[in-house]
């Protein structure tokens, strides 16, 4: 897995989203985006996480960032998940995880003694110059959209 860093240019993707859309990370240009990636639609945490963005959706928009879901679930997979839970925010689908590789969370994980591959759960607050302003590795779910609008909320 390759290291992204602050200050680094945010890699540049386009993917199905929910709601046959596609959506491009150029498309956000001028906005500030926050970047989040999760293992799987509809399980525990991942839900929990997606209700917590999507709760403060409205105070993302009023600090003038997008919020973006991604996981390498399909994109039929995040409209069940959407619709399952009346889900506000937008969620991308990369299946074959090139993005998820370039931006360094999917790789090697390990649960009661089995590994497989799979994405680290990470957020990233990118600037309106796509630029990476700031990264959280192995996130902790709860509180965490909350801390995540704080750091939006301060930068621009």
């Amino acid at each position: 897995m390759s290291m992204l860093e602050a200050g680094q240019a945010a890699p540049d993707f386009s993917l199905p989203g929910d709601g046959e859309s596609k959506i491009r990370m150029e498309d956000f240009r001028g906005r500030k985006v926050v970047l989040y990636f999760y293992p799987n639609d509809d399980t525990s945490g991942c839900t929990q996480e997606a209700k917590e963005f999507s709760a403060l959706k409205g105070d993302f928009a009023a600090a003038a960032t997008e919020v973006l879901g991604m996981s390498a679930d399909s994109a039929k997979s995040h409209d069940k998940f959407k619709a399952k839970y009346e889900l506000a925010i937008r969620l991308a689908s990369d299946e074959d995880h090139r993005v998820l590789e370039a931006y360094g969370v999917w790789g090697e994980k390990s649960m009661y003694g089995r590994k497989y591959f799979g994405v680290e759960r990470t957020t990233f607050l990118i600037d309106r110059k796509g630029t990476i302003a700031r990264i959280w590795r192995k996130v902790k779910v709860p509180g965490h959209a909350a801390e995540v609008l704080e750091a939006a909320r301060n930068l621009d």
